[in-house]
């Protein structure tokens, strides 16, 4: 990566709990995730409602080029859904 590392702490409100993910809006209107129940840290059983925080960088694009394999893949998941 061309930049230096800049952990911003971020916090949000779960919005979503299922089998294997979790949705969270993030405070400040500044988006919104889903991730694997894997990558969530709690001691607490999980509600919607609840607060959650976590430290994050800026992303950056690696390159010009389109990974063709993962687009594939996408525009295949994209037609079966319908």
């Amino acid at each position: 990566m061309k930049y230096g590392d800049k952990i911003i702490y971020m916090e949000g409100v779960i919005t979503d709990v299922q089998d294997g993910a979790v949705e969270i809006d993030f405070k400040g209107r500044l988006g919104h995730i889903k991730i694997p129940m894997r990558m969530l840290i709690t001691d607490y059983p999980l509600k919607v409602g609840q607060e959650v925080g976590l430290n994050m960088s800026f992303l950056e694009v690696l390159g010009p080029e389109v990974n063709q394999h993962y687009l594939n893949a996408l525009e295949h998941e994209k037609k079966t859904r319908r």
